[in-house]
């Protein structure tokens, strides 16, 4: 219930009152569903300022460098649960028992492998086509496979293409990536943990045995479970918006696989090692950063930073902690990561770095392990595209089981032409 009202006056008429509404925490809303009715719309582009939904999946805090799932904390999650508990707590609200995560990781654990006619539409690739393009249409068609659980009406549909889509999605990913490289498709294996099999599937081949190091696991598990969600970003409304027409599930995923795919949102952790590369060695770390100083110079640092928190990424002191571990694993002797530790320096001691909090981030600190793992920047969107796979359709669900959903459609402010005559064409 609404504890107050807004006032709307225009040149001094007010011309109607609005609710505000509280939600159990951030910044309340103003219920302007009605304004359309007195002739006006709103006008954000961007929507930065619009509440497009109700949802009690996470919450951001973006002054304070808080983000929640379902209430508990991102740095609790990442640091006492595993990547299918996250997964659990998004799709279901509440974290598991014992005997709930295990029945949910052995549904998962029995959905990784897809089927052998989806394994061929790779082939339908250029051996050179972003992995992104392959996820994206072979997401989209996996529609055309599960044809009796295609009712979003059916909760209990809707559940088993979650359960689907989390599992398939890195057997998908994996095939992108050998498609790419030319090498075998690796099947899936029943006895690994979700981040093992994937780096399995990933860096296994016929022709020796593959032994997963717990070091990297943990840390690809932790990259996981720190891109589960983020709330109405671009993707998610994305998916949503595809959602509100009645898509199917995988259609609507595919969708937001797209809008991951574009630079400004999911390409971040690339953009970074983009950035890392053109600096390129130790002795012009000092260069660039001044660069970054100068107000006139268009070059700017990559992974410092975020548009969201302005305080602190909440996400990144704990991919801190597991990127240093994993290069003292790895003993990686690459110009590049030393670059990177460098530029991690400046940015935790240097005044003007601390000042206008330009602390390195979350894409800052995955980036660095996935090269150093030995992914290839064109899989880096992927790994995120298949992290926030739970998140997308967790979103999705909430949106099908809330009474009284309307398809999107946006408005807009007109600037085109009006009323014009149209001349024959051989008049004109």
């Amino acid at each position: 219930m609404a504890e107050s009202k807004a006032s709307l006056s225009i040149d001094g008429i007010e011309i109607g009152q609005f609710p505000i509404l509280k939600g159990t925490a951030g910044t309340d809303v103003i219920d302007i569903r009605t304004l359309g009715s007195y002739g006006y719309f709103t006008y954000d582009p961007g929507f930065l300022s619009t509440a497009s939904c109700e949802s009690s999946i996470t919450f951001i805090d973006g002054d304070k460098g808080i983000l929640q799932h379902r209430g508990y904390a991102i740095d609790d999650l990442a640091k006492k649960a595993d990547y299918l508990e996250v997964c659990y707590i998004l799709l279901n609200g509440d974290a598991p028992t014992q005997s709930e995560y295990d029945e949910f990781k052995a549904i998962i654990t029995n959905h990784t492998m897809v089927h052998e006619k989806l394994a061929h539409f790779f082939q339908g690739f250029l051996p050179d086509a972003h992995p992104m393009a392959m996820v994206c249409g072979v997401v989209g068609a996996m529609s055309s496979f599960y044809h009796s659980d295609l009712d979003i009406t059916d909760p209990a549909q809707r559940k088993r293409s979650a359960h689907r889509l989390i599992a398939k999605m890195p057997t998908i990913a994996a095939m992108a990536y050998k498609y790419s490289v030319g090498q075998p498709f690796v099947y899936p294996r029943n006895d690994l943990s979700y981040a093992e099999n994937f780096l399995h599937m990933m860096f296994s081949v016929p022709a020796e045995e593959y032994k997963v190091n717990p070091i990297i696991a943990s840390a690809m598990d932790r990259i996981f479970t720190l891109h589960a969600d983020h709330e109405q970003n671009a993707s998610t409304s994305t998916v949503r918006l595809a959602g509100s027409s009645g898509a199917n599930p995988y259609a609507c995923i595919a969708a937001g696989v797209a809008s991951l795919w574009g630079p400004a949102h999911g390409g971040a952790n690339e953009a970074c090692l983009t950035m890392l590369e053109e600096i390129g060695t130790l002795d012009r770390v000092d260069e660039f950063v001044a660069k970054a100083k100068d107000k006139s110079d268009p070059f700017r640092l990559m992974g410092f930073g975020h548009r969201v928190y302005k305080n602190f990424d909440p996400r990144a002191t704990v991919m801190r902690e597991t990127c240093h571990k994993v290069l003292k694993e790895l003993g990686i002797n690459d110009p590049l990561l030393d670059v990177a530790m460098a530029l991690e320096k400046v940015a935790l001691e240097d005044p003007y770095f601390i000042e206008k909090k330009l602390y390195p981030n979350v894409d800052f600190y995955s980036g660095i392990i996935l090269k150093a793992i030995g992914i290839p920047t064109s899989m880096f969107t992927v790994i995120f595209a298949m992290s926030r796979t739970v998140g997308w359709i967790s979103h999705w669900d909430e949106m099908l089981s809330q009474p009284g959903q309307k398809i999107g459609r946006p408005r807009q402010k007109y600037t085109g032409k009006i009323d014009r005559e149209f001349v024959p064409l051989n008049k004109r």
